[in-house]
């Protein structure tokens, strides 16, 4: 059935229709063979594998799980039903990864634990440890509240992956007025069903998971206030939320361009009229100056986080380098009710009077400075109850002598307690940030063995190449992070800070700073011209500030650039061997300040690109400026915080191999500028060439499988366009699916889902 779609203008609403999704329920012969494999097979490591690492190989309890036997746990559990302990266990386990294990797993490491306490087991709990329906989610942005990028869903493998065949094509051309070609949402699937922001409205869609048929529609008309949203785009995703209690609807989570956070019933694609006001809570409400300052709206691309019953929002503005004024607005993380959209919590990013914090704003800065926001997913450990925030800069990106200090909370990765908003802890990656270096990416939760020590760890990457491994329960560094001294401002006014954090371990995983010898130098002619370039330019070690465009100096060099390093596609983790894959890139910019009272009252604005034509690599014949590889995908041992393997993250592309200056060379294998979005299943690590959408110098449209142990190509797909977001997976019916968000110059965005035949 078709409905028509109301007129841009017209009073918010969602236009939906419901068809019941192609998901059927896992055979009851299959949940009892599992179950009797399960009581026959004494040996069977599920638990060992997935359980004893907390809770001790003999169920006696550990560090960080309490005892599967004995008298407390049989009262606790002895009376109870077999599926509430099978149910229970499949909601919470593992810590890190809710949910994620495989039916035989679960059905195992039930069966492991029902045995040891002397208990029976039966078909019923086997039914509730496999998942009544037969199916494998992926409830949040990344996966899991850890941001794993992680599906322990093998099905497709190194033998067969070489068979992947699209099984639906889901098109985004006529989302919203005009189409939208960067498309960066990861869609979330539940119940058989995907949901999914599209378009510049950000119409929000469920998809049926088999076939791609669309269910239904919600589409916000938001007026003007939509019209001038500082991020007007289809934004990462949604989010989901599962009742605990009997009967309730779920929910799907959605933040509007015009930041408004909308709760919508799954099954209809309607507001909740119970929640907010119509189903609807107006963000920008207690956030200071948003009044006096309606040139700067606050709004958000991410989804937000649910943990528990809490809706953890952020908030993000549009670019600073050249603001009017010092005023700006803060943006706080606050905490929602899922169920009736009250307020329950905020955290100050820029703290307030009498809080701790402000004395890192000199001169009482704190009163009136802004931004320090979080535009990023977050990440959370659910059995404690924390969730991790990456915060940005403050105002005015490249000119802070109007925020002097160290400026807590920006830059800083944060850790609150998702219940009450309570700062646990925090660490301040970058003091005083005139890079625009924010955090951009979620932190990845992961379970570590450094040593003999188990550490519940958290990791950060960054725009800078750096890669931070915190203990998540108390923030310290898991290696020593040292304060070096780094290069001084001469700009009137300004006062850097005269060291920042450099870890230990991991190493980079780009190159530090712009020396000589990393200009591009194919041939000596290639090389005398990459040094006339930069003798324009003040460069040298890791955050050299930014310096005045004058008619000699044409501002500083960064490297990484304000654009990475790594991105808003972050990094993935295997929880099974302690692995993280990153994809970065090796970029050079100019970052200058000049002066322009027509533009502002601050006496320095950024000057970006100076010396750089629109599109250009900064090197000499239209290549860049540096030698390669200029992308690559790192894999570290976050055991050890050793790499275990790095390459570039796609082959030479056509822009380089069909250069007339390199005619005759034999160019390596070089990468290109783009990071990208990875997946990382129980056999195989898949990410594609980036988009080509966002910078100069990077997209494709192959999709590469590779070997998680080395990084050697398993297999590559051409896809119908460029991966712009980041895949996900899920399982429907015994059968698989890899589903990638695409576009390209000229080609809308659309979802693609990949299975075997």
């Amino acid at each position: 059935m078709a409905l028509p779609i109301p007129p841009y203008d017209d009073a918010p609403m969602a236009r939906s229709f419901r068809k019941a999704p192609a998901a059927a329920c896992l055979g009851l012969a299959l949940v009892a063979a599992l179950w009797a494999q399960a009581r026959a097979d004494d040996t069977d490591d599920a638990y060992l594998r997935s359980c004893s690492g907390c809770h001790g190989a003999e169920l006696r309890g550990g560090e960080t799980g309490p005892p599967l036997i004995g008298s407390a746990f049989q009262r606790r559990w002895g009376s109870l039903a077999p599926a509430e302990l099978a149910q229970f266990v499949r909601r919470t386990m593992p810590p890190t990864n809710p949910g994620t294990l495989s039916p035989s797993d679960y059905v195992a490491a039930i069966a492991h634990i029902r045995r040891a306490n002397g208990w029976p087991v039966d078909a019923t709990a086997a039914a509730s440890a496999a998942g009544q329906h037969g199916i494998t989610e992926w409830l949040y942005n990344r996966g899991d509240l850890a941001s794993s990028s992680y599906s322990p869903l093998d099905q497709i493998d190194r033998e067969n992956v070489s068979k992947l065949r699209i099984a639906w094509r889901w098109k985004s051309d006529n989302f919203g007025p005009t189409p939208e070609y960067y498309f960066r949402a990861t869609p979330l699937m539940a119940d058989g069903v995907l949901y999914v922001s599209a378009g510049v409205r950000r119409d929000v869609v469920a998809i049926d998971a088999v076939t791609g048929e669309t269910l239904w529609l919600y589409r916000p008309d938001e007026g003007r206030r939509g019209a001038i949203a500082p991020r007007r785009n289809s934004g990462r995703g949604v989010a989901f939320w599962r009742s605990a209690r009997p009967g309730e609807p779920s929910r799907v989570f959605t933040i509007t361009p015009g930041f408004e956070l909308v709760a919508l019933d799954v099954h209809t694609g309607q507001p909740v009229p119970t929640f907010g006001k119509q189903g609807i809570v107006d963000l920008e409400v207690g956030l200071p100056r948003v009044g006096e300052l309606p040139r700067t709206p606050p709004g958000s691309s991410s989804p937000p986080l649910v943990v528990g019953n809490v809706v953890v929002v952020g908030a993000a503005f549009a670019a600073s380098a050249a603001p009017a004024s010092k005023y700006a607005i803060p943006g706080w993380i606050r905490g929602y009710d899922a169920r009736t959209g009250a307020l329950l919590w905020t955290f100050h990013t820029v703290p307030q009077a009498g809080e701790f914090g402000t004395r890192t704003w000199q001169d009482d800065s704190w009163r009136y400075s802004g931004n320090s926001g979080s535009w990023t997913p977050f990440s959370a450990d659910v059995a404690r109850g924390y969730v991790y925030v990456p915060v940005a800069p403050p105002n005015s990106d490249f000119y802070g002598a109007e925020r002097k200090g160290n400026d807590l909370f920006a830059d800083s990765l944060v850790c609150l307690d998702a219940r009450t908003g309570k700062r646990i802890w925090y660490y301040q990656i970058i003091h005083h940030d005139i890079w625009d270096y924010d955090l951009p990416a979620p932190p990845v939760l992961a379970d570590i063995k450094v040593g003999r020590r188990r550490i519940p760890a958290v990791v950060q990457v960054t725009k800078m190449g750096l890669v931070f491994v915190f203990n998540r329960v108390t923030g310290k560094p898991v290696w020593p992070v040292k304060e070096r001294r780094v290069p001084q401002t001469d700009v009137p006014g300004e006062e850097t800070s005269a060291t920042q954090p450099f870890p230990t371990k991991p190493a980079p995983i780009e190159p530090q700073g712009l020396r000589r010898e990393d200009l591009i130098d194919f041939t000596p002619e290639m090389k005398r011209q990459a040094l006339d370039i930069v003798s324009h330019y003040r460069f040298g070690p890791p955050y050299v500030p930014p310096s005045i465009v004058d008619g000699r100096h044409l501002g500083s060099l960064l490297r990484p650039c304000l654009s990475g390093g790594a991105n808003w596609q972050g990094a993935a983790v295997d929880p099974e061997t302690g692995i993280l894959y990153v994809s970065s890139i090796s970029s050079v910019c100019p970052v200058g300040l000049r002066q322009d009272p027509k533009i502002s009252k601050l006496p320095y604005i950024g000057a970006y690109g100076e010396g750089f034509p629109h599109g250009s690599l900064g090197g000499p014949d239209g290549l860049p400026l540096i030698k390669p590889p200029w992308g690559r995908v790192t894999a570290i041992n976050l055991n050890t915080g050793e790499h275990v393997w790095m390459i570039p993250n796609t082959d030479t592309p056509d822009w380089a191999r069909n250069n007339p200056a390199l005619a005759g060379i034999a160019l390596p294998r070089t990468g290109s500028f783009d990071q990208v979005g990875l997946l990382v299943t129980k056999t195989l690590l898949f990410g594609g060439e980036g988009s080509g959408l966002y910078r100069a110098g990077g997209g494709g449209n192959q999709f590469f499988a590779y070997d998680k142990a080395t990084g050697a190509i398993i297999h590559r797909l051409t896809l119908p366009a460029n991966q712009s977001g980041v895949p996900m997976t899920y399982e429907v019916d015994g059968r698989q699916y890899i589903v990638v968000a695409v576009g390209a110059k000229n080609v809308p965005g659309e979802l693609i889902a990949l299975t075997l035949p």
